[in-house]
């Protein structure tokens, strides 16, 4: 990919290293700096992942530099040799030495970590990742570290916790008549349903949480582990893998079911409001969103004027209005709702809707720490419906679903449950940012077994991060990379930002949610571009496009258009009384041809990559 084409497609300059694919019959496997991506066996993806991980005091993710790389193939085999460094802001350093090993029916990964000077950190070593479609509820063999067997199967709705602890090796079935066996030996595992972040995986992972964190690997101290991955073949006819004569054509399937399109909304914090503003006058009434989403947070100092700026703002709107609210709990919830009702009634402000969380559940409580305090959640409903009078009361969670599977709230004097997702959480590769999408079913379908049909708002949801549940800051991000959990994102300015959008979009549909955030409309989460980006400043950035034109089709009736083959294509047919309103995203890197539900067999539609296709059809 060029410079110029990287930056109008992902807002980056910067092109992510292309992954080596290693061949051994039938198993492929993508070789990157922090492991093996997408193994695959038949053709069918087997893990998606084998990394040696390194994560800092925040959960950040410390990047390594890799020499000595050597790698030899020959037929049906793979070996591959590196050593990475990972450096500290204390100065400290990890060296590790890695040693991979490939054939058709086996694959071994060991790596020796090593610190002259000691090193802290939340966790050092294997984390390997099972992909979520098609496993999902399916069946498993867990081998714990004292020898017992459990006969199991991975979560279908998302487990809160850790669905398997103590972990030697875990077994599941392929395809009919193949078996894959993943052995963890140098430390004990245990397995996260990372659908929880809307990571698309299972991830098991080295060191229990309920451990303390972070911990000091000693100096002058070898640490060894080693990951074995074993694939027993009983079919009598083993299959090649097929080479698709069509591999750039997508065949798309339009689904039975109906879903409506929600209310789209756009987020206004303290410090955009003045600008929103502005912003809002510049978009046509039939294009403008119909929630005004205000976000209120008296611990970040927001106070009385911001109220004011909300209610100019929430003046000029024809449409719905909401705040949500970080109430700090320094005093009694019910003096906390007073004094903050008081004040919207000073400013003239009237929200349609209030959204209260305690500030301190923005923060996540991992197995094994303890809970912070906190009012229970019926106090604080009951102070705010008390406070706030007749205004409909909103809950669950200012952070993400995460914390919601782990504190539900109690919904019964709610209108309606509330709460973000972010796809930076873990992994921000762009492979790993768009896989996220196939974790959203699994969440909306989860929050609705929780919560039955209690109205449910999504948002804001956006690819940067806007506040760290996981740690004591967001990441700074001044260059534009491709960082976990950082404040700004580039890809949100670019064309993957657009069809990332649409595709979120299409993903929790079928979860009916009434109200959808993607965005704000001023600064790094909005709408209108900055300075040095793809799109001149003060131009509106591709993400509005289909955040704008799904404004338009809110309440209507909409089928999913799917990709069977493998999801590079997604996105809805709206029903209209005069027509069909067609949004297509390209969630790939490459140019796409697509063929449409019902199309003549030679008819073909061309989209670009991370390109979308927004269309009225007869």
């Amino acid at each position: 990919m060029k410079n110029a084409d990287a930056f109008r497609l992902t807002g980056t300059r910067k092109t992510e290293p292309p992954a080596r694919v290693l061949r051994a019959g039938l198993l492929t496997a993508e070789l990157l700096q922090d492991g093996l991506r997408t193994i695959r066996y038949g053709g069918v993806e087997v893990i998606r992942s084998i990394s040696y991980l390194v994560r800092d005091r925040d959960w950040g993710t410390h990047s390594p530099s890799i020499t000595g790389l050597a790698v030899e193939e020959a037929e049906g085999r793979f070996q591959v040799r590196y050593r990475a460094r990972y450096g500290s802001p204390s100065a400290s350093e990890l060296v590790v030495d890695v040693f991979i090993e490939g054939s058709e029916e086996r694959v071994v990964f060991r790596a020796i970590a090593f610190s002259p000077s000691g090193f802290e950190t939340n966790r050092c070593g294997f984390c390997i990742l099972h992909p979520i479609v098609g496993i999902s509820g399916q069946w498993a063999r867990v081998e714990h570290v004292d020898g017992t067997i459990e006969n199991t199967r991975f979560p279908e709705l998302i487990d809160p916790w850790q669905p398997f602890k103590d972990m030697r090796a875990i077994s599941h079935e392929v395809l009919p008549g193949v078996l894959a066996e993943c052995r963890m030996e140098g430390d004990i595992f245990e397995m996260e349903d990372q659908r929880n972040w809307s990571d698309a995986s299972y991830k098991t992972y080295v060191r229990p949480l309920a451990l303390p964190w972070p911990y000091h690997l000693r100096a002058g101290e070898a640490f060894e582990q080693t990951i074995t991955l074993s694939l027993t073949d009983k079919r009598t006819n083993r299959l090649a893998v097929r080479q698709n004569s069509e591999a750039n054509i997508v065949e798309l399937a339009l689904d039975d079911a109906l879903h409506q399109v929600p209310s789209i909304g756009v987020v206004i914090t303290p410090e955009e409001a003045k600008a929103s503003r502005a912003a809002l006058t510049s978009l046509a009434d039939d294009r403008r969103p119909q929630l005004l989403l205000f976000h209120f947070d008296p611990l970040a100092g927001n106070d009385e004027e911001a109220i004011a700026d909300f209610a100019s703002m929430a003046a000029m709107h024809q449409g719905e209005t909401a705040i949500e609210i970080a109430l700090p709990c320094r005093l009694s919830p019910a003096e906390e709702c007073s004094g903050i009702a008081a004040v919207l009634e000073r400013c003239g402000f009237r929200p349609g809707s209030i959204m209260i969380s305690p500030a301190v559940d923005r923060q996540s409580t991992p197995p094994g720490s303890r809970w912070p305090e906190c009012p229970p959640l019926q106090q604080v409903y009951a102070a705010a419906h008390e406070a706030f009078g007749s205004i409909p009361i909103g809950g669950g969670m200012l952070s993400y679903f995460t914390e919601l599977n782990r504190k539900r709230v109690p919904a019964e004097t709610l209108s309606y449950i509330s709460h973000a997702t972010n796809p930076i959480v873990h992994a921000a590769d762009d492979l790993s940012v768009m896989q996220t999408l196939e974790a959203l079913p699994f969440i909306t379908r989860s929050v609705r077994a929780i919560y039955g049909s209690k109205p449910y708002r999504l948002g804001p949801s956006t690819i940067a991060m806007r506040q760290n549940p996981y740690g004591s800051r967001t990441m700074d991000n001044p260059d534009g990379e491709r960082v976990p959990m950082a404040n700004r994102d580039p890809r949100h300015n670019a064309a993957f930002g657009a069809a990332f959008a649409l595709g979120y979009a299409a993903a929790v549909l079928p979860g009916g949610p009434s109200h959808l955030t993607l965005s704000s409309l001023t600064g790094p989460f909005g709408l209108f571009a900055g300075p040095g980006e793809p799109v001149a400043e003060g131009g509106m950035r591709p993400l509005a496009e289909p955040i704008l034109t799904l404004a338009t089709q809110a309440g209507k009736m909409a089928r999913l258009l799917e990709d069977p083959a493998g999801g590079r294509v997604v996105g809805m047919q709206i029903e209209n009384p005069h027509g069909k309103q067609l949004l297509l995203a390209n969630l790939s890197p490459v140019e796409l041809d697509v063929r449409l539900p019902q199309a003549p067999q030679g008819l073909l539609r061309r989209i670009g990559a991370y390109g979308l296709l927004l269309e009225s059809v007869a």
